[in-house]
């Protein structure tokens, strides 16, 4: 028996450890550790309450568009604003709709797929493509480090295949840029836009910014359709394999996500392996604290009750993420939730792509319970929401308003439950004499990367890792390609920043 231990995980936004116990080369028990503390909940205490939209984005740079929509619409229900114009609902979805597309194909390209290509084939490219001859360069001069440090794989793609990975790594930046130019349309900036406020939004819709986000639009979707899908059915069908590894609590949960009026686009629910959808009731969620650096007084509790009490060093606890649980279960949450859902509830569109897809795949529906197919879900959902977005844009009516005046109340409280790229995002805002009395946010990193709970049960991206194979317990690939699969965010995840004593990084196999 032998422990292994990566800290931190890279390629990821923000500071996770796993450490795992290998018993005959398999995976016995997993630990997931968030090992940072931020505060905001601390932060947001006693502020004006619509400081909350700023203050929160900055909780990720990532998807701050994600944080700023799930505080307005708690600033929305807190201070009794009951419907906003079209205009608003709108221009929301489509500041939301991008930072979506921009997060998925930095995942994707940037983050998790190098692990799937050598870059040997690259140093020895003797080819015309200017592209990857600039990759080439990189190689050469030894300068790895967009590509750099990770383990080295079992690597399996095509040599064209390979090429076309690696060129496309790099076509990728320029697809993520336009989708931050098209957020800036109606947000005013990327990342932590000011276009989102409580009431609405900021910016009034022309026929010039309509035309200019939909010229974005249209190639950012050409994008996802001919490149972006492409080449995750291509990594999926060399190593069919991750197709059936890293399955998970096979629970996924959803709020629900981009207005459309009478309905959203992501249905709310719960969907298990046996790939029927329940409802979703949002007070049967808690937080868990037994395994987590926080008093036993914060355990236990909705949101709307949660508290965040920082005891460093508790007996048993070993993460700065608290346990979310729904009725007292472990939930993944994420694209694969958000697909999944729709699926189950009979969308029709999301029933199309994912079809496509698993025919093209020769493959089932549950291998979405996978590493792969979370790639695969969030390729799709990617797709799903950008061709949303090229009909809601046309939907906006220039002369009409985005915003509807309100009157900050003494006394509210209220809930905004949205989407982020990574999964379910909650908002919960108490407010008394006119300020913020208590905030707080869970995350989808908090669900999916959450420590054992008080029932001994792991969390999600803990039972994805526990029953894997590792190959070489000195190159443990298995564990990161499964870890990222799920796009953790610690930064949103662990919410005082002090340096003493921080480790730096740390690999060991004992």
């Amino acid at each position: 028996m032998g422990k292994i231990v990566i800290d931190p995980i890279t390629r990821i936004e923000g500071h996770l450890k796993i450490e795992v116990i290998v018993e005959n080369g398999e995976v016995k028990e997993a630990r997931s550790s968030g090992t940072l503390f931020r505060g905001f909940e601390l932060i947001l205490r006693g502020r004006d309450p619509r400081d909350a939209a700023r203050i929160t984005q900055r909780i990720c740079g990532v998807c701050p568009a994600s944080h700023g929509t799930a505080s307005c619409l708690a600033l929305d229900d807190a201070f009794g604003i009951e419907e906003i114009p079209p205009n608003g609902r709108i221009i929301r979805n489509l500041i939301l709709g991008s930072n979506f597309i921009q997060s998925h194909i930095l995942h994707f390209y940037h983050l998790a797929a190098l692990d799937y290509v050598d870059l040997t084939k690259l140093a020895d490219y003797e080819g015309g493509d200017s592209t990857l001859s600039s990759v080439k360069a990189f190689i050469g001069r030894g300068e790895l480090g967009p590509f750099a440090p990770r383990y080295e794989g079992d690597y399996r793609l095509p040599d064209d295949v390979n090429l076309q990975a690696a060129a496309h790594y790099l076509r990728a930046f320029e697809i993520r840029r336009k989708a931050h130019q098209m957020l800036a349309i109606f947000g005013g900036k990327m990342p932590h836009n000011v276009g989102v406020v409580p009431g609405g939004v900021t910016q009034a819709p022309t026929v010039d910014k309509i035309a200019a986000f939909l010229w974005h639009l249209n190639e950012i979707r050409d994008f996802i359709d001919n490149i972006y899908i492409p080449d995750v059915l291509a990594v999926a069908k060399s190593y069919p394999d991750y197709l059936e590894i890293g399955g998970g609590c096979g629970r996924v949960l959803a709020y629900g996500a981009f207005d459309q009026g009478s309905e959203k686009l992501f249905k709310r629910g719960i969907v298990s392996t046996n790939l029927k959808a329940t409802e979703l009731d949002p007070s049967g969620i808690a937080e868990d604290v037994k395994h987590s650096w926080y008093d036993d007084s914060c355990g236990g509790r909705h949101p709307n009750e949660g508290q965040t009490l920082p005891q460093w060093g508790k007996e048993g606890a070993y993460s700065w993420l608290k346990s979310p649980r729904y009725d007292g279960e472990v939930h993944e949450v994420g694209p694969l939730a958000r697909v999944l859902v729709n699926y189950a509830r009979g969308d029709p569109k999301t029933k199309e792509v994912v079809d496509a897809a698993l025919t093209e795949l020769k493959a089932p529906l549950k291998v979405l319970f996978s590493v792969l197919g979370r790639h695969l879900a969030r390729a799709l959902d990617c797709k799903l929401v950008a061709d949303a977005m090229a009909e809601w844009v046309l939907e906006l009516k220039p002369g009409e308003p985005a915003y509807v005046e309100y009157v900050l109340p003494e006394e509210g409280k209220g809930m905004g439950l949205t989407e982020a790229p990574r999964g379910a995002l909650g908002h919960w805002v108490e407010i008394k004499g006119g300020k913020i009395a208590n905030y707080q946010c869970v995350v989808p990193t908090t669900w999916n990367a959450s420590p054992r709970d008080a029932k001994g049960q792991p969390g999600p991206i803990e039972q994805a890792i526990e029953g894997t194979r590792i190959r070489d317990k000195a190159n443990p690939f298995e564990i990161v390609r499964i870890v990222r699969s799920f796009d953790p965010c610690l930064a949103c995840a662990v919410h005082l920043i002090t340096p003493k004593g921080r480790k730096l990084g740390e690999f060991r196999v004992v």
